[in-house]
């Protein structure tokens, strides 16, 4: 398990003097690390109540084609990356994406790929879409900056690229 292996390097990581004991879990309490934690607890809870399913089978209706299939979910993708972390956003749509899959009788990577992609496209248009722009934030603040970024300055850029990527996804890519 990752987590395991992670363990073990920062034990070994220690005990080597590579990284003092005192600093040994002082990333834990980084921003980006903690935004990331609540986000897939968040994730986690959703998936649990049925919320992700009951939207999903609002946004994909059953009578959909293979390319409206892949449009509304990497669509729906790249919104859910927006407002959370795009792991998260992706970890709550590929179940449900196998299922539809099975369902349609399309081959799951048809639909698994270009979710993930919309996923790192909707993630790019916030600050908390993904870990990177919450470090880069702080690494400004830290930097002498007055402050770090809002919530939306990464969206002016971030939304063009988005409704592009999706586009090109939902019309050429997933082919």
């Amino acid at each position: 398990r990752h987590d395991f292996v992670a363990l073990i390097a920062l034990i070994a990581c220690v005990a080597s003097g590579i990284v003092p004991a005192a600093d040994a879990f002082a990333g834990f309490g980084h921003p980006a690390v903690i935004t990331v934690a609540a986000v897939l607890i968040l994730s986690g809870m959703l998936q649990s109540t049925g919320a992700a399913d009951t939207l999903v089978r609002k946004a994909v209706p059953a009578t959909l084609g293979t390319s409206a299939t892949v449009a509304a979910l990497v669509f729906l993708s790249a919104l859910l990356s927006a407002f959370m972390n795009n792991v998260g956003a992706l970890a709550l749509l590929m179940p449900v994406a196998l299922q539809i899959a099975k369902r349609q009788g399309i081959m799951p990577g048809k639909l698994l790929m270009p979710i993930a992609f919309g996923s790192i496209l909707g993630g790019m248009t916030t600050l908390i879409g993904t870990p990177p722009n919450l470090i880069v934030s702080s690494f400004r603040m830290q930097n002498g900056a007055a402050k770090g970024f809002g919530m939306f300055d990464f969206s002016p850029v971030g939304v063009t690229v988005a409704l592009t990527g999706v586009a090109f996804i939902a019309l050429i890519g997933w082919r």
